[in-house]
């Protein structure tokens, strides 16, 4: 991978406490060793237990906020003078969309209006050559491009948009915006797609720490339609490692796909995490586990197939997928076995609600 000298100045996070930001904010430390300067709600998958272990770190500094206080975003700019926004910070459930679109609005598209507002006029004020090393790395997701047929060639940086979902569209109209402030205002904007993440610290309303906090508890596992959805799955370590690959080395006002180059089935995926439960854990009641599957109706405008090109970011920056899905689903298992801890404080009363009112009409 290439490995350019990066700046010592701190870098600012949006949405640091979050699942993938919590995971980069540690990466980050770890491989660069410089400041990070978290921003976070701490809405209710924002969770300042992710990042415990720094709390006592000189090099991490957590300010909680909300990405739409624009004198906030100017004042953290201001004071702490990242040399980068690695912005994270969104609404990401499409499921959570569907119930509630509103709030993916707010926070994808007016919040990122926001970061971008307070970034522009900071970046305006940086002396010259402070301002040509300045770097706004928007991160989203795939789901912009809309759904592949089965034999359809995998998205790639010229896909098309076709959103199809409240957060996809929300996601699509933030992508398109830092587009804008890249051709119209010179902001140096990194903008990365990435496929489905998953690894430690995530919260137990996606597919996969959902089927695995279920089945530890003998319940149903509910898979949508009938479970042959395809996504392209991406360990959170690898998505990290590319982010810093496309900070270092990216190309401003450049589009980056991510992927892990793991093409399954969802069926298929809560089969294997069934299979690895069965194995590491061969004293529980309710092996097999894949008897607690049950197909449960599909949700609206579900997108039958995701996948991921990632030739470009392979070829300009070198960097690839490490992990592949078996080894990557084992860790990610064994992590929930062992901190049991965090997902039973995390699913408490709100997480109970949300998961009653988004399955309670599925037969």
């Amino acid at each position: 991978m290439v490995r350019p000298q990066l700046p010592s100045d701190p870098i600012l996070v949006t949405g640091g406490a979050g699942f993938i930001g919590s995971n980069f904010v540690r990466d980050w430390i770890s491989a660069v060793g410089t400041r990070v300067i978290n921003l976070d709600k701490l809405t209710y998958a924002g969770n300042p237990d992710n990042l415990k272990d720094l709390e006592n770190d000189h090099r991490y500094v957590f300010v909680q906020g909300d990405i739409n206080d624009r004198a906030l975003m100017t004042e953290a700019l201001a004071a702490h003078k990242p040399w980068a926004i690695v912005h994270f910070a969104a609404e990401s459930h499409v499921d959570r969309s569907i119930l509630g679109p509103e709030e993916f609005v707010r926070t994808n598209v007016n919040g990122t209006f926001c970061v971008l507002e307070a970034a522009r006029e900071y970046c305006r004020n940086l002396p010259p050559d402070t301002r040509n090393s300045f770097r706004f790395v928007h991160v989203s997701t795939d789901e912009v491009y809309g759904a592949l047929a089965p034999a359809a060639p995998a998205f790639c940086e010229t896909t098309p948009y076709a959103p199809n979902s409240p957060y996809s569209a929300s996601k699509a109209g933030s992508d398109h915006l830092v587009r804008a402030y890249h051709h119209t205002y010179g902001l140096p904007t990194l903008t990365t797609n990435c496929s489905n993440n998953y690894g430690p610290y995530q919260f137990p309303e996606k597919l996969i720490p959902l089927m695995i906090h279920n089945a530890l508890h003998g319940r149903t596992l509910p898979v949508y339609g009938d479970g042959m959805n395809v996504r392209d799955w991406l360990y959170v370590d690898d998505h990290c490692a590319a982010i810093r690959a496309v900070m270092g080395g990216g190309r401003p006002g450049e589009t980056y796909c991510i992927g892990g180059k793991n093409e399954m089935k969802n069926l298929d995926v809560v089969q294997t995490i069934c299979s690895v439960l069965d194995e590491l854990c061969p004293d529980s009641p309710h092996r097999p586990h894949n008897k607690l599957i049950k197909f449960v109706t599909d949700r609206p405008g579900h997108d039958r197939r995701y996948a991921i090109d990632c030739r470009k970011l392979e070829q300009e920056l070198g960097w690839q997928p490490q992990l592949s899905f078996a080894a990557g689903i084992a860790r990610t298992v064994r992590w929930y076995l062992d901190h049991t801890d965090w997902v039973n404080r995390v699913v408490s009363g709100e997480y109970r609600q949300w998961v009653s009112r988004n399955y309670a009409e599925r037969s």
